[in-house]
């Protein structure tokens, strides 16, 4: 038992820094994607907290398995270095008893994953695209460009001849009023502000010093001039304004939990049994339709019989092109199944990688004696692309019909877990051995641990 805490202790610490690094990594690289999006927008920090977090569901379903097989090299690198794995070998204590902590360990996080992945990764993702839509959907403050003509508001262009950066006093305005056709509206002003009302919903101009000429475009003698010292006008800034939808959207295969996703496949089940009887019932209409008129046809002229026989082609023509209207509607509801059941899969198939990491991880470590924790991320980063490939390819497999959604997904995890089954049992026999010193000039020295400098 002692041992047992002993480990377990050794792989918590590597594991939450591991996560929190691979978070953060993460982290950047998703706002460095989406940066184009943001600037300008003038988003609160509220909604980019909101955004943070939603984001983070993802990159924890990601960062958890690599961050386990991070600390699993970690661990039983660093006891391998102090040669408490030898002493512990020495003692009778084989290393499939070594490996029952972290096997344990990943059970935990694996369970813990799986309720992640059907309860807040759904609502999380689903939050995340409407939040991202609606920031597309925003577009920046109206930015005014001396002696250049902005249209951004409909209805109305707004020239400032000249702008002083420091009050943002807008001067020598020219604004064109196109809201009432078929009016036409100019106004003229010496100087001017351009900000939002206090509920956001309004963009106000303040206007100094000017005029406003109306004329009718169908009456060429209608016209009106007014001179004033100071004018407002207050202009629609929704657009100009970030608002979140209210209403809840369809969600899509990754905005569901797998118990929702089942009730879906069985529906789309159901519908698609009923296109094959509607089918089966097209192709055997005209069959019975063309036996009926050619029974009919034989008590009549040949003249009958050529109109029936027409009348049957006919119908099996009308009755083919049903035929393939349908075929197609079963392909495609065939296809959102298959896409369903791979997010199933994936839904247990990622968390399971955890156990998978934990069979790769445990011979792996106990080969890193010297290499310490850079060379453990190195190995580590190799593994998951590796598996990152067989998820995806399965998955792009799966989706085309190529594979079955099963093994699709869980390919990744068969032929990994083989690998660390075999790399397990020749460790355990000491019958395998590896030189990390290729991995280990490729890690900046700052990063390298060595032994020696540690006695």
């Amino acid at each position: 038992m002692i041992l047992f805490r002993y480990i377990l202790k050794n792989l918590l610490v590597p594991f939450l820094f591991s996560l929190f690094t691979l978070m953060s990594v993460f982290l950047l690289q998703y706002f460095m994607k989406i940066a184009d999006r943001l600037i300008g927008k003038g988003l609160s920090f509220y909604v980019i907290s909101k955004l943070i977090i939603y984001s983070l569901s993802w990159m924890f379903v990601l960062a958890v398995p690599m961050a386990v097989l991070v600390a699993t090299l970690m661990a039983f690198g660093t006891m391998a270095q102090n040669n408490e794995v030898a002493i512990l070998k020495a003692s009778g204590i084989s290393l499939y008893k070594m490996m029952m902590p972290p096997l344990f360990f990943s059970i935990v996080i694996a369970s813990l994953l799986v309720q992640f992945n059907n309860k807040v990764y759904p609502d999380a993702n689903h939050e995340l695209r409407i939040l991202l839509e609606d920031i597309s959907r925003q577009k920046p403050m109206l930015a005014l460009v001396p002696g250049v003509f902005s249209q951004e508001i409909r209805h109305y262009s707004i020239l400032a001849r000249d702008i002083d950066s420091k009050t943002n006093l807008l001067k020598n305005l020219v604004i064109y009023d196109q809201s009432k056709p078929p009016e036409l509206t100019v106004i003229t002003a010496k100087e001017g502000k351009i900000y939002l009302s206090k509920d956001q919903k309004k963009m106000i101009l303040d206007l100094f010093n000017g005029e406003i000429h109306t004329s009718d475009r169908t009456e060429e003698k209608k016209y009106r001039k007014v001179v004033f010292s100071r004018h407002k006008m207050a202009l629609d800034a929704s657009q100009f304004v970030f608002r979140e939808t209210t209403f809840d959207k369809q969600r899509s295969d990754r905005e569901l939990s797998a118990q929702a996703m089942r009730v879906i496949i069985d529906s789309l089940n159901r519908e698609v049994n009923k296109m094959y009887k509607e089918m089966n019932f097209r192709i055997l209409t005209p069959v019975h339709t063309g036996y009926l008129s050619a029974v009919k046809s034989k008590k009549s002229a040949k003249l009958n019989l050529k109109l029936a026989y027409l009348r049957a082609q006919d119908i099996v023509k009308s009755s083919q092109n049903t035929v393939n209207s349908i075929l197609r509607r079963i392909k495609t509801k065939k296809n959102r199944i298959s896409s369903y059941w791979v997010e199933i899969h994936k839904k247990y198939a990622i968390p399971f990688a955890c156990i998978v990491f934990i069979l790769i991880g445990v011979p792996l470590g106990t080969m890193t004696r010297k290499s310490g924790a850079g060379v453990a991320a190195a190995i580590s980063l190799i593994f998951f692309l590796i598996y990152w490939a067989f998820l995806i390819g399965g998955e792009k497999l799966a989706d085309r019909g190529i594979l079955s959604p099963f093994w699709g997904i869980w390919s990744a995890n068969i032929v990994l877990g083989i690998l660390g089954l075999i790399l397990l049992i020749k460790t355990a026999r000491e019958r395998i051995t590896l030189n990390l010193d290729v991995f280990r000039k490729l890690i900046p020295k700052q990063w390298r641990f060595n032994s020696e400098n540690s006695r």
